[in-house]
């Protein structure tokens, strides 16, 4: 079903298409494929005049911001350090007009200013996508829906690290914060 958006009041917002994370085993799709096609949606939505919206996560040298809550199975060992290139967005994604969002947890939200910057442009629909599904882009739609704003997750630009993961998002959960689409099903009104 296609779906007719309003360039103003929209904005697209990418999650964690950077160096350290594009590279890892995703599906249903590759980061590599995930990037280009982000870059396809990215380049329709400015043509429009639409925001486009790049979320990061990094975190200081030493790791301090870094949430370290104890939990039963962690991403990464405490001594394991990161590239540095590890929290760069992809080459060729970003523009001067963008807007740049670093976090330093899964959800784009919490502790970021993109909610205060969405707002002061007046946007109230997000179009989300971005690595890794049941992760940064799960966290943040569900704080999207928290706040208020109209949620479409673009499940061809969308990918996870777990397919059973990837697919409980977008056939379970997912319809329930936002409508699921295919970025071909988008268009604007003039």
């Amino acid at each position: 079903m296609s779906l007719q958006l309003s360039p103003e009041r929209t904005a697209l917002v990418l999650i964690d298409l950077q160096e350290g994370i594009i590279s890892l085993p995703t599906t249903p799709y590759s980061g590599e494929e995930i990037v280009q096609r982000s870059k396809q949606v990215a380049a329709s939505f400015r043509k429009a005049g639409a925001s486009v919206v790049l979320v990061n996560v990094a975190f200081s040298s030493q790791g301090e911001d870094a949430l370290k809550a104890p939990v039963d199975r962690p991403l990464h060992s405490s001594d394991e350090s990161l590239p540095s290139n590890w929290s760069h967005l992809v080459e060729g994604l970003a523009t001067p007009q963008d807007i740049c969002v670093t976090k330093h947890q899964w959800g784009a939200f919490y502790g970021t200013d993109l909610d205060l910057q969405l707002r002061r442009r007046g946007i109230d629909t997000i179009v989300l996508g971005g690595i890794a599904t049941n992760m940064g882009v799960e966290s943040t739609a569900r704080a999207a829906h928290e706040h208020g704003y109209n949620i479409i997750i673009l499940e061809d630009i969308t990918s996870g690290l777990d397919e059973e993961m990837h697919n409980f998002s977008f056939t379970r959960l997912f319809p329930l914060l936002s409508r699921v689409r295919q970025s071909k099903s988008l268009s604007f009104t003039k």
